[in-house]
C-alpha cells in the first residue's frame, strides 16, 4: 500500500496526528523564545477531497468528516484542529506543513521538505502566504538530517513518510537515531502504518533502545475493510509536559465518532 499523503487526506489516522501537532506546537509557543519546524516528508500542504486521490480511497468520510459537528468542551488542540479544517473549506484538508505554517508566530520558521516535484510545486503555492515557512525540494531524510539542530534550539521535527520503500521502517529508524543525537532536546513527531504488530513494535524498540530517554506511542485502531489502512501509530519523543494528558482527553472525544480504539502509552527508553 501506497501512503503518500494524498490518498489518505482527512482519514483516522490523519485526525489524531494533526491534533498531535498542534498539541505540541501550542505548547511550544508558551514561551516567547522561536522555536523551528522540520517537516522531513511534506506533501502538498492541502488536499482537495474530490480530487482523484482522496475520491478513490473516500477516507475523509470516515475521518475528519466524522467530527464536523462535535460540540462542547474540548481540550485547546482539537477546538484549534477542528477550527483550521473548517476555515479550509468544506472540500479542502490542510496538511501538516499548512497548519504548522498557521500556528507560527513571526519568530518562528517551517522548513517544509518534498521530494516530488509535482507535490514540491503545490506545497511551496500553499505555503507562499507564510513568510517565515518555506518549501524544500529534496529528499526528506537527508535534508532534515542537515537542518538539525535548528538556530533556534528549540522545535519540532515532523517525520512522515509514504512507506514507499519496503525497508522504510528501517531508514525511518536510522534517521530518529540520527536525528535525535542531533538534536536531544528537540521534540519528534513520527507516524508510521501498523500492517504488523511485529514490525512495528520492532520499529518502535529499535528507536527506543538507540538511546531515547522519554517517548510515548499513540496507536489508532479502526474497522476497514483487508487491504485498506486501519491501524496508525504515532512516536513521539520529548513530548511536551501534559502532552499524554491532552491527548489521552481528545482521544476519550474523537474515539466514538471515529469508531475507533486509541490508546496512548509511555514506552521506556534507554540504551
Amino acid at each position: 500500500m501506497n501512503y503518500r499523503h494524498g490518498y489518505h487526506a482527512g482519514n483516522f489516522a490523519d485526525v489524531v496526528k494533526h491534533v498531535a501537532l498542534v498539541a505540541i506546537l501550542q505548547h511550544l509557543k508558551r514561551k516567547d523564545s522561536a522555536f523551528a519546524v522540520v517537516d522531513s516528508h511534506a506533501g502538498r500542504g492541502i488536499y482537495d477531497l474530490t480530487g482523484a486521490e482522496a475520491a478513490k480511497t473516500g477516507e475523509a468520510r470516515g475521518g475528519v468528516a466524522r467530527l464536523m459537528d462535535l460540540t462542547g468542551d474540548m481540550p485547546p488542540a482539537l477546538t484549534t484542529y477542528l477550527d483550521m479544517v473548517k476555515e479550509s473549506g468544506p472540500t479542502r484538508y490542510p496538511g501538516s506543513p499548512l497548519l504548522a505554517a498557521r500556528l507560527l508566530r513571526a519568530q518562528d520558521r517551517l522548513i517544509a521538505i518534498e521530494k516530488h516535484r509535482e507535490e514540491f510545486a503545490a506545497l511551496q503555492d500553499a505555503l507562499s502566504p507564510y513568510r517565515n515557512a518555506v518549501a524544500e525540494l529534496g529528499d526528506g531524510y537527508a535534508r532534515s538530517l542537515k537542518l538539525l539542530p535548528p538556530p533556534a534550539r528549540r522545535g519540532l521535527v515532523v517525520i512522515d513518510p509514504p512507506f514507499e520503500a519496503a525497508d522504510e521502517f528501517e531508514s525511518l529508524a536510522r534517521a530518529i537515531g540520527a536525528g535525535s543525537r542531533k538534536f536531544a532536546n528537540g521534540i519528534f513527531l513520527v507516524w508510521y502504518p501498523i500492517k504488523s504488530q511485529a514490525a512495528a513494535d520492532a520499529f518502535t524498540g529499535e528507536v527506543l533502545g538507540g538511546g531515547v530517554q522519554k517517548a510515548l506511542t499513540v496507536e489508532t485502531q479502526i474497522s476497514a475493510p483487508e487491504g485498506k489502512l486501519h491501524r496508525a501509530g504515532l512516536l513521539v519523543i520529548n513530548p511536551p509536559y501534559g502532552f499524554d494528558a491532552e491527548m489521552h482527553t481528545a482521544a476519550e472525544i474523537i474515539a466514538a465518532p471515529l469508531r475507533a480504539d486509541i490508546a496512548v502509552k509511555w514506552r521506556a527508553g534507554g540504551p
